[in-house]
């Protein structure tokens, strides 16, 4: 990548970031159906010309950032471990690490569900995170001890998962990233007792 490509590569980062942040800060203030283009160039302090570079319009990007969202949460919990770290604990702390450092973005597009699309990106993509979990286990032993299916434990995981990070959100994280994944973890029907033991301690 040459030197004007890299450039160019972050002005598109910095005016999406602004476009992003201005599209947040009217959510705050008004209902999503009052938010224009106008409004949020005039928020973003870009021209309207500027958004439609990047945009076709609030629903496309309302779209791509749901998409984005959901890349940046795959990537941290298909990362590479550190040696003598372990796997789960370690990749659920990143995670939430991630959402207090953008504590803003998720609480007012995730936490507030004033849309759904953020939502359900969300529970899709903790849904196939849960499934290869549980499919990387030789047995269910909620299956087996009470016969709950995969699919019922499945669906209940990903929504206790979900349902405690928005209330936590919601909270203003009143508990540490490190301190409620060791909690998470205790909670979670496919979680062995060595996983929950190894957690670090916050």
């Amino acid at each position: 990548m040459t030197e004007k490509s890299q450039r160019l590569d972050l002005r598109i980062i910095r005016t999406r970031q602004l476009i992003e942040n201005a599209f947040i800060d009217l959510l705050q203030e008004i209902e999503l159906e009052k938010i224009t283009v106008y409004k949020l160039a005039e928020r973003a302090t870009i021209n309207r010309v500027t958004f439609y570079l990047h945009y076709r319009d609030i629903p496309d990007m309302i779209d791509k950032m749901a998409e984005e969202m959901s890349k940046n949460i795959k990537n941290i919990l298909k990362a590479e471990i550190p040696e003598f770290t372990h796997s789960r604990g370690y990749r659920l702390v990143k995670l939430l690490e991630h959402l207090a450092e953008n504590s803003k973005f998720y609480t007012v597009l995730l936490a507030s569900n004033q849309i759904p699309v953020f939502t359900k990106h969300f529970i899709n993509v903790m849904l196939e995170d849960i499934t290869e979990k549980i499919g990387n286990q030789s047995a269910n032993p909620i299956d087996s001890e009470f016969g709950v299916p995969a699919d019922i434990l499945l669906w209940y995981s990903a929504s206790a998962f979900i349902g405690a990070i928005t209330s936590w959100l919601r909270s203003d994280m009143s508990y540490t990233p490190k301190f409620l994944a060791k909690k998470l973890l205790i909670l979670a029907p496919f979680a062995s007792y060595d996983e929950v033991k190894t957690e670090p301690k916050s």
